[in-house]
């Protein structure tokens, strides 16, 4: 009984060891770090590899670590939410994640018995995940596949990117972060980059092509995603201070605003009208365009004054591509005029 209690502490010694050598390890030098004879060794491998996936190149062993299953154990209060995770997850990305589904799959047959109604929710969203109206994109997958091979290993990637322009540049990369961004259902990795030799962010879907390479990193101290999103609308983020940001939201709206925490530095105060006076330091202000202008006429952008140009100069052009001709105040029409024609046609 003894032997066989040795032996099973062995193996998980093996398996830890092997763990925190992602690179693999020689048979001599892992007899050597566990004190047992190299042909003990041989056999503890041989005996490990039907548990988890070993593989070996001449001497050297390793863990499959794209296949190697890690146990969790979750409390009901937990799955629940990583069942609100995942249904975020399902909802707010449009392409093909076989990782994604297998692994709300495995998470709905855990908890089959101890909340089946959770259960049967999990396998559902594993089901859009898999849907066939989800866009498949091979090349996206590769790279994010590969991204998380880097960072988990601490090896550096080399890659093409895709730039804005259309031309595609050749970059060496550190991965440091990967990080989600919901509003443009994308996807975003934060690291070193070669050129310029500086932190930099790629969308992974502008990344062409990817290869991992054997040169090591690894991720500094002082680097903290949290600091460095902290004062990000989204994913854009500057080494400037932050712009103040300052809206007026219509009293009929205003509860709905309150209801939601959307920024971190974020004030609000209300006015005798029922308005809503809204604040937030923000490190990109035209990252908020888009949600901005989500509220239509039930926003008016106070500062910074380009972000309310942008809006006014917007508003006036969707009056005019709906047929409203709209005259800046002082040419024809009076300022209070214009304030009356936009009111009524946005719903005011």
């Amino acid at each position: 009984m003894e032997r066989a209690s040795n032996k099973a502490e062995r193996l998980l010694q093996l398996e830890q060891l092997l763990l925190a050598f992602p690179e693999g390890l020689h048979k001599a030098e892992i007899a050597r770090r566990l004190g047992i004879h190299r042909s003990t060794a041989g056999r503890y491998i041989e005996e490990l590899s039907l548990r988890i996936p070993i593989w070996q190149d001449g001497n050297l062993l390793g863990i499959d670590r794209d296949d190697y299953l890690t146990h969790v154990r979750l409390t009901m209060h937990e799955s629940m939410a990583l069942h609100l995770a995942a249904r975020l997850m399902a909802t707010r990305t449009d392409k093909h994640n076989p990782h994604a589904a297998s692994a709300l799959r495995k998470l709905g047959v855990a908890l089959d018995r101890l909340a089946p109604l959770i259960s049967c929710h999990l396998t559902a969203s594993a089901a859009v995940m898999d849907d066939a109206a989800r866009r498949h994109d091979p090349v996206y997958l590769e790279v994010l596949e590969t991204l998380t091979r880097a960072w988990s290993q601490g090896r550096m990637v080399h890659l093409w990117h895709r730039h804005e322009s259309g031309r595609v540049h050749e970059y060496d990369f550190a991965p440091y972060f990967i990080e989600p961004y919901a509003v443009g259902q994308t996807t975003h990795a934060i690291g070193w980059r070669e050129p310029p030799g500086a932190v930099r962010t790629f969308k992974i879907e502008r990344i062409q092509r990817i290869e991992m390479t054997a040169q090591p990193y690894t991720v500094p101290d002082s680097f903290d995603p949290r600091g460095l999103l902290a004062d990000a609308w989204g994913i854009w983020y500057t080494e400037s201070e932050p712009v103040e940001v300052v809206l007026r939201f219509h009293p009929r709206v205003a509860h709905r605003v309150r209801e939601t925490r959307w920024h971190q530095s974020e004030q609000v105060e209300e006015q005798p009208d029922g308005s809503l006076i809204w604040r937030a330091q923000v490190a990109e202000p035209q990252e908020m365009v888009p949600w901005v202008r989500g509220w239509g006429a039930d926003v008016e952008v106070l500062e910074p004054p380009e972000l309310r140009e942008r809006t006014m100069g917007e508003a006036r052009r969707l009056a005019r591509a709906y047929g409203w001709k709209v005259h800046r105040g002082g040419d024809g029409d009076s300022e209070e005029e214009e304030h009356r024609l936009f009111d009524d046609f946005f719903g005011e």
